[in-house]
């Protein structure tokens, strides 16, 4: 059964804490991600997506848009796979 899962940039920010927003292990977090990193992975692996300039309700003032996914497993599996994954532009 195919699901919907939404992913935002702070998910994976080295900059944030777990209470900020941040979904994975420091370790495996990356320096400023963005939507476009984010896609890049999804594409790697595989995933239907789409882009959306919505922005995560704790963080409005940024303005980082969103990734919509279409995925079978968890929204915890994804962003594990989504993270050993990204590529951030350096």
């Amino acid at each position: 059964m195919e699901s919907v899962c939404i992913l935002y940039p702070c998910y994976f920010s080295a900059g944030l804490k777990r209470s900020e927003g941040r979904r994975v292990p420091v370790g495996r977090a990356v320096k400023n991600p963005t939507v476009d990193d984010i896609r890049a992975a999804l594409k790697r692996c595989g995933y239907t997506y789409r882009a959306e300039e919505k922005h995560h309700p704790a963080h409005w003032f940024k303005r980082e848009g969103r990734v919509v996914v279409e995925c079978t497993e968890s929204k915890g599996t994804l962003i594990k796979k989504v993270a050993g994954t990204i590529e951030v532009r350096q």
